[in-house]
């Protein structure tokens, strides 16, 4: 790297489930590229506001000195204080891969459908709900069977299908005692994409890898970590066109655009800021890891 000062960086990630292979994988291929990377726990971290511009950060109770960057691996599970730390380093002038407005848009599942839905992206109809429920209104817009979703949640987690009014009225019962501070989303079945549906993974925009996952056990999930199996998938224009459009209009360095198959063409199901990419490099061999890091190293080095 001759006189150049070394790059350094931070992934800031908790243990949640199927994210350690990602970070191994990242910080295996910022190392091969000599970048200074280091894994923070949020837990870790401390805030301090004040008149002061502050240079530094508190790590393990000690100031240390910002990085030149910071990836984000929370995803779903980023939580109030996780924001706050991404917020604050994003005020003091450290580059984030990616931005906690653009995390914040992807979380809330609602809100990244009303964005795509306004630029005439293709989504699914999709309803909040409140309680106590309009059956009425409900059955009048959508059709069973149909999606209840939870508005944050990763890996299939919080997806039910709700074959018809008895299910429905069960599921929200039951949702309402248990966790009645949830929010939920009901969407329109895409009855083409059961049991399967592409996971297209798009850096700086660009499609790098793309698979099809397919459930094994007759789930209408097709998620790998819930036992689906994937191959590679080739990617069209239409794959190409809305993967790109999602990246673009959520404003995100990197993302994992769910798609569903839909009459010969595709619908958006979600999109994510912390795609997981196993699946992707074992099943499809692209060197995910290394086209994140590429990428990384060239926007901070340029």
């Amino acid at each position: 790297m001759g006189n150049r000062k070394q790059m350094n960086g931070w992934i800031i990630h908790k243990k949640q489930l199927g994210e350690n292979f990602e970070v191994d994988r990242l910080v295996e291929e910022f190392e091969k590229q000599g970048v200074d990377i280091r894994v923070v726990n949020p837990k870790d971290v401390d805030i301090f506001v004040d008149r002061d511009d502050r240079k530094s950060i508190i790590v393990d109770g000690k100031p240390r000195k910002l990085p030149d960057f910071v990836l984000p691996r929370t995803g779903s599970g980023t939580t109030y204080f996780i924001k706050a730390i991404i917020r604050h380093m994003e005020r003091l002038g450290v580059v984030m891969i990616n931005g906690s407005e653009s995390i914040d848009a992807v979380k809330d599942k609602l809100y990244s459908q009303q964005i795509l839905g306004q630029s005439n992206l293709p989504v699914p109809k999709t309803m909040l709900v409140k309680h106590p429920i309009n059956l009425e209104l409900v059955e009048k817009n959508l059709n069973y069977p149909m999606i209840v979703k939870t508005l944050s949640g990763s890996y299939g987690s919080g997806v039910f299908l709700v074959e018809d009014r008895k299910q429905f009225r069960q599921l929200m019962k039951m949702a309402e005692l248990t966790k009645p501070s949830y929010n939920i989303i009901l969407q329109e079945f895409i009855q083409d994409s059961y049991g399967k549906d592409l996971r297209v993974l798009v850096v700086n925009g660009k499609v790098v890898g793309c698979m099809m996952r397919q459930s094994i056990d007759g789930d209408f999930r097709a998620n790998i970590t819930r036992g689906g199996e994937a191959i590679p998938y080739q990617v069209d224009e239409d794959i190409e066109w809305i993967a790109g459009e999602c990246s673009r209009l959520l404003n995100l360095d990197i993302a994992g655009v769910d798609l569903l198959f839909n009459e010969g063409t595709y619908t958006i199901c979600e999109v994510n800021s912390a795609p997981g990419f196993e699946g992707m490099e074992k099943f499809t061999k692209v060197n995910v890891g290394e086209k994140i890091v590429n990428y990384v190293v060239k926007k901070i080095g340029s």
